[in-house]
């Protein structure tokens, strides 16, 4: 079962008006592998509210990182939204899931496919050696609805920087254009093969591929995944395709 453990806040960093990282201290360090999420919990007038949140920090970092979208009519995005540094929040522990890469099989290339706070789990992992450790290439795709929702910029430009020839970017912003964006939906970008010519990897038998975001992007991203021969992957059948599960 499930405890909890006390958090402060020691930062609320704005990405604009309803999105928004907050960044935790724990009592004591908190183990977990890249992937992974914890409940994030404040007090209700009856219960504790609680929702699921990716941790995106590196696991060897001390502070507890997540990023949330501020949802106008939630019982805890926004009460989360208005924590200070010096604020407490609960944390749930152990943290919990299955989306991590010991439960991807091998291939020559990883495809980590996001939409919104999807990403989180993404940068976590390639703040990790596996990655760059068991794959020639690491593509990072994110979609969003407007270049400003384009968040953590300056650690993928590090991760650019770092591994210049094995580390592909592609941003996907559908409601304006911004410089090297791709402005279609993202399974419409797998069908039709944009996607992998603009990143300049294909997405074949050698693709391992794993999916978080919107719920109806991971439907359609996964029929479009089939349609070029890659099925899911599961412990007693792997394949190419790993999603998350829960929605963010």
């Amino acid at each position: 079962m499930a405890q909890w453990i006390i958090g402060t806040v020691v930062e609320n960093k704005r990405w604009h008006d309803d999105l928004f990282s907050l960044r935790v201290q724990t009592p004591t360090p908190f183990s977990f592998t890249a992937g992974q999420f914890v409940r994030l919990g404040l007090p209700g007038t009856e219960k504790r509210i609680q929702r699921a949140y990716s941790l995106v920090n590196s696991p060897n970092d001390n502070l507890l990182d997540f990023l949330i979208t501020s949802v106008p009519d939630g019982e805890l995005s926004p009460r989360l939204d208005l924590l200070k540094v010096g604020d407490t929040l609960e944390v749930s522990a152990p943290p919990t899931g299955f989306f991590i890469l010991s439960e991807i099989p091998d291939g020559k290339t990883l495809w980590l496919i996001s939409t919104g706070t999807g990403i989180g789990p993404y940068l976590s992992m390639l703040h990790t050696e596996e990655p760059w450790q068991r794959f020639e290439h690491v593509v990072l795709v994110h979609g969003v609805r407007y270049g400003r929702d384009l968040c953590y910029q300056e650690q993928i430009q590090q991760w650019q920087q770092q591994y210049p020839n094995r580390f592909h970017y592609q941003p996907v912003v559908t409601r304006e254009t911004v410089p090297n964006g791709l402005q279609q939906r993202i399974p419409v970008l797998i069908a039709n093969g944009l996607l992998e010519k603009a990143v300049g990897v294909d997405l074949d038998s050698q693709a391992q591929v794993m999916i978080c975001g919107n719920p109806a992007m991971i439907v359609e991203s996964k029929a479009a995944l089939l349609e070029k021969g890659l099925d899911k992957n599961l412990r007693r059948k792997p394949g190419n395709v790993t999603v998350e599960q829960y929605w963010k």
